[in-house]
Formats: C-alpha cells, sequence, structure tokens
C-alpha cells in the first residue's frame, strides 16, 4: 500500500507526497513519545530527520500537539470498514497473491457505501484508496450484484457496524467480496497485474515515465 505510491507514483503526485506527509507526521509523534525515556536515541533520531524542523533538538520542540485537521468524521470508520472488507478478500483467497485478483464490492445504498466512495470515487480503479488498502490489482464498487459472476470467483459475506458521533448515528450494513483472478499481466514496474502486456507497463506507469504524473 504504502510502498506504491512511494515508489511507482511520480515523485510530486498528491498521493506520494501526501504519503510522506502522513509518515513524516507519525515519526515526528513517535519520537517525542519516547524522548524522556530514551533521550540520547530521540535526540539522534531527531537530529537525521531529513526535513525542515522547527527547533535544534527534540526537547524543545514541546510536546505533542495533534493537529485537529487530522481528524475528519468518518475518515476512521471508512478506513476501519475496506480492512473489513480487505480480510474477507484476503481470506477467501487461502494466502494466494492478492494482486492476482480482481475484487467486486457490493453493498446496499447507504452510510457504508457513502463511505467507500470516499475512498473511491469512480466504480472501477486500479489506483484508488480503496484499492490500495484491499491490496488487489483492481477493485469495482457497487451498489448491487452483477448480472453475471464468473464460475472461478470466491464470494464472501460479512457485516460492518457504523458508529459516527460518539454514537449519534449506528448503522450496520452487510456486504458482499467477490474475489476472482485477473485477466491482466504483470506491469514490470509497479508489479500490479494491469498490463495488457508482461513486457508493457501498465497505463499507470507509462504516464509516470512520461512525466505526465498519476491517472
Amino acid at each position: 500500500w504504502l510502498s506504491c505510491r512511494l515508489y511507482c507514483e511520480e515523485a510530486k503526485d498528491p498521493k506520494r507526497r501526501s504519503c510522506q506527509t502522513v509518515l513524516a507526521q507519525a515519526l515526528d509523534v513517535v519520537v517525542r513519545s519516547f524522548a524522556p525515556i530514551l533521550p540520547h536515541l530521540a535526540e539522534e533520531v531527531f537530529q537525521y530527520i531529513p526535513y525542515k524542523k522547527d527547533s535544534e533538538g527534540v526537547f524543545r520542540t514541546g510536546w505533542i500537539n495533534a493537529s485537529s485537521a487530522w481528524k475528519k468524521p468518518g475518515i476512521e470508520e471508512a478506513i476501519e470498514g475496506a480492512c473489513a472488507m480487505r480480510d474477507s478478500f484476503l481470506g477467501s483467497i487461502s494466502g494466494k497473491n492478492a494482486l492476482e485478483y480482481e475484487v467486486i464490492i457490493i453493498i446496499e445504498p447507504g452510510l457504508l457505501f457513502e463511505l467507500m466512495e470516499a475512498l473511491q470515487a469512480e466504480e472501477t480503479s486500479t489506483v484508488s484508496q480503496l484499492n490500495e488498502i484491499m491490496t488487489a490489482s483492481q477493485t469495482t464498487l457497487l451498489s448491487e450484484l452483477p448480472k453475471e459472476t464468473p464460475t472461478d470467483a470466491n464470494i464472501t459475506k460479512g457485516t460492518f457496524l457504523i458508529n459516527l458521533e460518539g454514537g449519534g448515528i449506528c448503522e450496520q450494513s452487510s456486504y458482499k467480496v467477490i474475489a476472482r483472478p485477473i485477466a491482466k499481466a504483470k506491469c514490470p514496474r509497479c508489479r500490479k497485474y494491469t498490463s495488457e502486456s508482461s513486457s508493457t507497463p501498465c497505463p499507470r506507469c507509462l504516464n509516470v515515465l512520461a512525466g505526465k504524473g498519476s491517472t
């Protein structure tokens, strides 16, 4: 998930930059958290942080004060819901390579579906946040079962309880996850099965290599 953003996207792509921002924030919190217990280690780590810092030493930065911008209603529930579906998907393929599959998620219209749409606006994607969490090569989000389901597909069912605003909004939603082998070749650059040929990069990687960013 993180490695795909960091190593496959263009250097200035917002997806890659946002990932770096989260990692930098996490490192800052962790270092300041263990500084009172391991002061020398914390100071050494702080001195080697490769980006600009507001202070010369870890003990001059003050205590942790997380920005309220990191707390967005619904995001935590969206990620937890997606992770629950990912667990259903991975459990259905019995330890096989998840990238060799495409995933179809079916959720009836409701709050859970809306949360998943926040992670994937388009119906089918190989580069969405939802697809990255699923760790598959392609993810499709639907509100009803497709008319035809391949005989080689694995279908699992589950439920997820959404709890927003301290219990003010509660909704239990059911979902289905269909996993089936993807009919694409492995991209030689990103290793996802999203290419037309094993000797040719996928469309996303071709755009990055051409300096046009990801799609």
